[in-house]
């Protein structure tokens, strides 16, 4: 019987057919993974284009919701302006400082100046560029504090600009002038008129000029407070003042260049750190590190206390503090001029006392009209390198009217002492005593007041001797008597 007649045959799978029925479900089982596994990737894919879509910024890094305000507190951040730097912050600034401007009083400080009430343009220690001068509006006001942040200059701010500008449209900005005319300034104090900006503190700020203009500029103010900031990268000034009276900077570090003294670019330096054109202000604690100039005076009745200059080095034509002509009633105080000096031109009534003046420092005094009168530096110390024996005071000029100048109490070493009052012993047996003091003496040829005692040595015989001053000149006192003995002159002179 075939195959065909047997059911139980027929029925049944050869062995080749089962290893096709197994195929062919291996086939299928791997089908079913692939397409489930594919499912499972196409969705973990998915859900992670969601994922990325939600949490992808849309465009440049945003910072947290900032108010523009909050009670007296205004906010540039609130205003758009660029914590990081990246973007420019200018308008956004000017915009805060506007809405400050525009805070509603009633009251005034000086008449005509509103009151703001203490008003806070807080930076938050943010980091904006800026590429226009922040320049406070026409509106005269008062009583208000910016703070905490830091200012830099893009690459197209205007180099003949400052960061910050206390600047009213009614103001006439002074014109730089070589002039050996002083500049006179009205006493505001007593008139109160053509003040336009009262009691504004700018506190921990970097200036940061990047070598395009200079820092903070202030005219026709009164009471303007600037400290604990830090002013860099400047090429014209870092502060400048004119105008007005009464801008206290202190606590405050000022450089063109970053460096700690013995920069190989020194003789490079330019740019004057402070420039005050104006009346009664105050520099206290302040350090000049990097600057053609460290400090200029060109007004009247300032101080300078606690002011340590090593902006650029005399050898390299560097100036610590610059007194212009015309800025009587000036105090320096309690100085450190490091390897810079001071130079004053035809000094009025200025102080220079308990100074440090060191590596060769010294003070010049500068001849414009040979004009001198009222002038103190004593108390001061000086060390210099003895091999050069630069004098503590130097004549830059002639001077021809001499009047209430007093040098003296200094106290030298390495440096050639210089002074406006001397004192001489000369011994000799003899008739004539010359006592020299042309070394020592400030000006040439110039002794005010003169005093001298001879003692005898042994005593005489035949009674007293005559004796008398013959000459005085060239800085020289000379002392004869009628007959030779064996005496020593004492001679105190003063300029």
């Amino acid at each position: 019987m075939g195959s065909a007649g047997r059911p139980d045959l027929a029925c049944k799978p050869t062995r080749s057919g089962l290893y096709g029925l197994r195929a062919i479900g291996q086939r299928l089982l791997l089908r079913d993974s692939y397409s489930t596994s594919s499912m499972r990737q196409k969705k973990v894919h998915e859900f992670q284009a969601k994922l990325q879509a939600n949490i992808a910024p849309s465009g440049p890094p945003s910072t947290p919701s900032i108010p523009k305000r909050d009670g007296s507190v205004f906010y540039p951040i609130g205003y758009g302006a660029d914590p990081t730097g990246v973007r420019e912050s200018s308008d956004a600034i000017l915009q805060a400082v506007s809405d400050a401007f525009n805070v509603e009083s009633e009251l005034e400080m000086l008449a005509g100046v509103k009151d703001l009430g203490g008003v806070i343009l807080d930076l938050q220690g943010g980091n904006y560029k800026i590429s226009k001068p922040i320049r406070f509006p026409a509106s005269a006001a008062a009583n208000l504090l910016v703070q905490g942040g830091t200012l830099r200059a893009s690459e197209i701010f205007p180099g003949d600009r400052h960061l910050i500008e206390l600047w009213s449209p009614n103001s006439q900005k002074q014109q730089k002038s070589n002039s050996t005319k002083p500049i006179i300034f009205t006493h505001m104090k007593l008139q109160n008129v053509g003040i336009y900006y009262e009691d504004i503190t700018f506190r921990d700020i970097l200036f940061d000029s990047s070598y395009r203009g200079g820092g903070i500029f202030v005219v026709d103010s009164a009471r303007i407070r600037i400290n604990n900031c830090f002013f860099l990268h400047f090429t014209t000034e870092g502060i400048l003042v004119q105008k007005g009276h009464e801008t206290f900077i202190s606590s405050c570090f000022l450089g063109q260049h970053s460096t700690v003294g013995g920069d190989k670019g020194e003789k490079d330096f330019s740019g004057t750190a402070i420039d005050l054109a104006s009346n009664d202000n105050a520099i206290n604690d302040v350090a000049i590190f990097s600057a053609a100039i460290g400090v200029m005076l060109r007004g009247q009745a300032n101080i300078l206390t606690g002011v340590h200059c090593y902006n650029k080095a005399t050898y390299w034509g560097g100036l610590g503090i610059l007194v212009k002509l015309g800025s009587s009633l000036t105090r320096i105080d309690n100085c450190y001029l490091d390897y810079t000096g001071i130079v004053m031109e035809d000094p009025a009534q200025v102080h220079v006392t308990n100074g440090l003046f060191l590596g060769d420092a010294n003070v010049v005094l500068k001849s414009i009209n040979g004009r001198i009168s009222g002038l103190n530096i004593i108390d001061n110390m000086f060390k210099g390198n003895a091999n050069n024996r630069v004098p503590i005071i130097k004549l830059d000029g002639e001077f021809k009217n001499i009047d209430q100048v007093v040098i003296d109490q200094n106290h030298v070493i390495g440096m050639s002492l210089k002074s406006t009052t001397g004192k001489l012993s000369v011994a000799g047996n003899g008739t004539k005593w010359v006592a020299d003091f042309s070394s020592i003496l400030v000006f040439p040829n110039w002794i005010s007041h003169f005093e001298y005692s001879l003692y005898i040595q042994g005593g005489v015989a035949g009674g007293f001797v005559a004796h008398a001053v013959t000459n005085v000149s060239n800085n020289a006192v000379v002392v004869e008597s009628d007959k030779a003995i064996n005496g020593v002159v004492s001679v105190a002179v003063d300029q």
